[in-house]
């Protein structure tokens, strides 16, 4: 079965992007990417199996993203991203499933949700980092919980544990939505469309192309 483009006349076959697409500066775009996905802290990463292809989905939490915003620096924040706020870092069991993906296949994707139906996807390749440096860099106690100590005296789930890696994964490209009004302007607004049919600006849609990015990045590189 095939599909053709419906005949729309001058209206835009997608109402809603017309009425929330938000094109803003880099700037703006990248600090409010960066925000929402601190807020939001934990994420859905989809990687592909390498035996069957499938896509598979896990829930992560963010290690660390290292900002370079001079308010941040001087108010001595907790770092959560990399390279201006755009690259993100999460642990990982170095001999976990996701491992395994991301060796046989770099691209990946991880997503974020909020209760208001905000939501960021980052798409993007990524790398297994195991060198212990950059492991006590992003350490944090709690991960002894997920490892585990195998009472070997070296498996501990401590910042010496070999299992330990860091996942760093480079933004390509991102989309993202934030709400433009409060809950109740948005509820209204929604009610409002649902009688007229006209779709409702509700939120703030953002594209970050993958040129913008690197127009970003090329000016925030990251400094130890």
């Amino acid at each position: 079965m095939s599909f053709s483009n419906t005949n729309t006349g001058d209206k835009p076959a997608d109402p809603y992007k017309e009425k929330n697409l938000d094109d803003t500066s880099i700037k703006e775009k990248i600090e409010d990417l960066a925000d929402f996905v601190k807020s939001s802290k934990f994420g859905m990463m989809t990687t592909r199996d390498g035996s069957s292809g499938a896509l598979v989905s896990r829930c992560m939490a963010l290690a660390a993203q290292v900002c370079k915003y001079p308010s941040i620096q001087k108010a001595k924040l907790i770092n959560w991203q990399e390279n201006g706020g755009i690259d993100l870092i999460f642990h990982t069991n170095t001999e976990s499933g996701k491992t395994s993906d991301i060796d046989s296949d770099p691209h990946i994707n991880m997503s974020f949700l909020n209760s208001s139906g905000e939501w960021a996807s980052v798409s993007g390749t990524t790398e297994i980092v195991t060198d212990r440096a950059v492991v006590k860099k992003y350490y944090a106690p709690a991960l002894k919980a997920w490892l585990g100590d195998l009472g070997d005296g070296k498996h501990d789930g401590g910042p010496e544990d070999p299992r330990i890696g860091v996942i760093r994964i480079t933004t390509k490209t991102a989309t993202y939505a934030i709400a433009r009004k409060n809950a109740i302007s948005r509820g209204v607004e929604m009610a409002q469309g649902v009688v007229t049919g006209k779709a409702p600006a509700v939120n703030k849609l953002r594209e970050i192309s993958e040129q913008e990015i690197e127009t970003w990045r090329s000016s925030h590189k990251m400094v130890e």
